[in-house]
């Protein structure tokens, strides 16, 4: 997905479809959607299923409304409430979900240390300078390298453009589905963590599948 901040600088992260009421909701990172030291949120947002090398299988949706907790603001940017929604318009009539044939499962307070498969459209060249889709898996460690983190993670290295992008656990890969348990929100030189969905994510969900 694609945004423009005040200054009208561009950006890009990465979002997945989840499964939700109004089949339009996307997972994504707080700081894809907010700017945590002004509170503005971000506008131009745009979101591309299934991007690959510049093409758009699935078109280009637009946000109709974006959702980010209250606490990643007021704690300026605190990762442990780096998680945010979005909610898509239909397009040609269609929601999102139905034009791109599904989308993942979620689940809010689960189980913690779990083998996850993350996917982010990370930056750097060997990851494909933000034109492909990667992929890393592993089981969940805690985050010990920042203070009062509640972060939980796997070792692997995705750059910018891989934020907001999704933990999934119970991958089949014959499918495609998992169940969402999280969005890659921060990284160092060999780990990328993800906040866990616990009550205040569960509110936001419940809020941007009803808009």
């Amino acid at each position: 997905m694609f945004f423009e901040n005040a200054a009208g600088g561009l950006f890009s992260c990465s979002a997945t479809v989840a499964n939700s009421e109004n089949k339009s909701v996307v997972l994504t990172a707080g700081h894809c959607v907010v700017d945590a030291r002004t509170g503005e949120v971000f506008r131009k947002w745009i979101f591309i299923p299934g991007y690959h090398k510049g093409e758009r299988p699935h078109g280009t949706f637009t946000a109709k409304e974006l959702f980010h907790l209250k606490s990643y603001v007021s704690s300026q940017g605190n990762a442990n409430w780096d998680v945010a929604f979005a909610t898509l318009r239909k397009r040609d009539g269609r929601p999102l979900a139905r034009v791109v044939g599904g989308a993942q499962g979620i689940k809010f307070n689960g189980p913690k240390g779990r083998y996850v498969h993350s996917f982010g459209y990370g930056g750097s060249r060997a990851e494909g300078n933000g034109e492909r889709l990667n992929h890393c898996q592993g089981k969940e460690h805690r985050d010990l390298g920042r203070p009062g983190s509640t972060m939980w993670g796997i070792d692997c290295v995705q750059t910018g453009g891989s934020s907001g992008g999704a933990f999934l656990a119970e991958f089949k890969a014959d499918k495609g589905v998992g169940v969402l348990v999280g969005n890659i929100a921060v990284g160092t030189d060999v780990s990328e963590y993800h906040p866990p969905l616990g009550d205040r994510a569960r509110k936001l969900y419940k809020a941007a599948s009803r808009a």
